[in-house]
């Protein structure tokens, strides 16, 4: 399986943002991805907190939705469309979703973040819970590669990586590949990013991989980038540090089968030691 971790800067204006989107698709398109994966926001990093209210579609209707669907189908890949504002019913609130459509175009996963973050220091404040709703639950999807293998991907966003027990749940139910689209912090990432998705990947013996907000945004916010791939030993095997572009790598399922074989500690887990 060839994965693409994309990476961007987005601003303030959604066009904007899907035309730069498309451009970093064909990217990995043209080498060769077979799934690829947008970071969160990428559709809108607004101003404030509640301009992506101004932009929430209803589920299966909506531009950013097409174009998530006409990409993936004229291209001939599977996205996972970062998060975009998925409405909840109540206008000043939203789900913060992660969509995957696949080849054909058709929605075939929503994970909505159940995780919401807050962090204040100094100058730095930020509370997602102002104007998202959490989500309930966790999504799996298997998605087939050229060859006919079949990957089990968990899905998550950002701030989902601080709670291990959300993968470990993935991993119980036979997870290979976990996927993290983000935009986090630079204060944050510069601290934690790099070890929090080596953790997961070793501690789950799974592929993961992170596709990240990186640099200077029009708003002024500044995120950490280094979007990644990391393969189940905890090595990083691909990464771009700032700015827009593409990181692209093999994902190798005998070489997974094999360090699950070497080191079955997801066979060692014992009664009561924690969540599935």
């Amino acid at each position: 399986m060839k994965i693409a971790a994309i990476q961007m800067v987005s601003a303030t204006s959604v066009p904007v943002n899907l035309a730069a989107a498309r451009s970093l698709l064909e990217e990995a398109a043209l080498q060769g991805a077979e799934i690829a994966v947008l970071p969160e926001y990428f559709c809108l990093l607004g101003r404030r907190d509640t301009d992506k209210l101004q932009v929430q579609e209803s589920f299966g209707d909506g531009l950013i939705q097409a174009f998530l669907s006409r990409s993936a189908r004229e291209l001939g890949i599977w996205i996972a469309g970062g998060t975009l504002p998925l409405a909840t019913g109540n206008r000043d609130r939203v789900r913060n979703s992660l969509l995957v459509f696949n080849p054909q175009g058709a929605c075939a996963a929503r994970y909505d973040k159940m995780h919401l973050f807050r962090f204040q220091q100094g100058q730095e404040n930020y509370d997602e819970s102002r104007v998202l709703e959490a989500g309930e639950a966790p999504v799996l999807l298997d998605v087939p590669d050229r060859s006919g293998l079949i990957w089990r991907v968990g899905l998550s966003v950002c701030y989902d990586l601080r709670f291990p027990e959300l993968y470990r749940h993935y991993a119980a139910q036979g997870a290979h590949l976990l996927l993290v689209p983000s935009a986090f912090t630079y204060t944050t990432g510069q601290a934690h990013w790099d070890l929090l998705l080596r953790a997961r990947a070793i501690e789950n013996l799974a592929w993961v991989a992170a596709s990240a907000q990186g640099g200077l945004h029009e708003n002024g916010r500044r995120t950490w980038g280094h979007s990644l791939v990391v393969n189940p030993w905890g090595a990083v095997v691909a990464q771009r540090s700032e700015g827009a572009g593409v990181v692209v790598s093999d994902l190798d399922m005998a070489k997974l089968q094999e360090w699950r074989r070497q080191l079955p500690a997801l066979e060692h887990r014992r009664p009561g030691a924690g969540p599935a």
